[in-house]
């Protein structure tokens, strides 16, 4: 099984970077994997809510730990939430384009994480899952 395909068979989902704007891309990710069906909390520090979901600061803060979590943040808070993701005890992990931090992804790596850094666009593997169904 690829590391994209682990990811979408998880059951509870995260977008560190989630934002109230509809134009953002962290919202059309957080949208997407909501549409999709599937279990996703948004992580954003200033919202209390997005898409009308209650939105979480930190990975710490969401009821649950998730399997997987997409990350549509600045390199420099990839790093912050990668250390979170790795102690939470998440599974995999998906830096979204322009999210892609080196330190971040090694620091991932090595405790274990499936890491998907490669450039690749969760919205294009969504579209695929949806138009084979």
């Amino acid at each position: 099984m690829s590391d994209i395909e682990a990811f979408l068979k998880a059951t509870t989902f995260a977008v560190a970077g989630a934002s109230r704007d509809r134009s953002k891309y962290g919202n059309r990710v957080f949208r997407a994997l909501l549409e999709s069906g599937r279990a996703v909390y948004p992580i954003n520090p200033t919202a209390m809510f997005i898409e009308g979901e209650k939105a979480f600061p930190t990975i710490d803060d969401i009821p649950v730990v998730p399997e997987s979590l997409s990350i549509v943040t600045p390199p420099h808070i990839t790093r912050q939430v990668i250390s979170q993701a790795i102690v939470a005890g998440v599974k995999s992990i998906w830096m979204q384009p322009g999210a892609e931090d080196l330190e971040a992804c090694l620091a991932a790596r090595q405790a274990g994480l499936r890491v998907i850094d490669d450039g690749s666009c969760i919205l294009v593997s969504l579209a695929l899952e949806r138009s084979s169904r």
